[in-house]
């Protein structure tokens, strides 16, 4: 029994896929990094135990976002 059916061609690789694959992880951590800066930013700093002094103007920015999300700050 011989076979005369064509033969398949080769799957083709898309290089973006590879590319995309590859940036992932830096994507994830970066993302990662802000979204903890964030959290800290809205959610941690206080002001007077700010990390960066004692100034308040980031506290006084994010007055309201911190209780529209349920963080206590006072």
């Amino acid at each position: 029994m011989n076979d005369t059916s064509p033969a398949l061609p080769a799957p083709r690789v898309d290089p973006r896929a590879i590319a995309a694959a590859a940036a992932t992880p830096a994507w994830l951590a970066a993302m990662t990094m802000l979204a903890l800066i964030a959290y800290y930013f809205v959610g941690i700093d206080q002001g007077a135990v700010s990390v960066f002094g004692s100034d308040t103007h980031i506290h006084e920015f994010l007055h309201d976002a911190r209780h529209l999300l349920g963080f206590p700050c006072h």
